[in-house]
């Protein structure tokens, strides 16, 4: 934990909590991606309206 706070004041609070949002965005990201490249396969199979 001490490292923690030696880290913010070093590069800043800002810095810090936009490390930490992108680190919990990212995997949300990943299945956001994986779900898009689903599609295509899904879409070949429905017959249009």
């Amino acid at each position: 934990m001490e490292t923690l706070f030696t880290f913010i004041s070093e590069v800043g609070f800002p810095i810090v909590v936009s490390l930490y949002l992108l680190y919990r965005i990212e995997s949300k990201l990943d299945i956001l991606i994986q779900s898009i490249q689903n599609l295509p396969p899904l879409l070949k199979d429905k017959p249009l309206p």
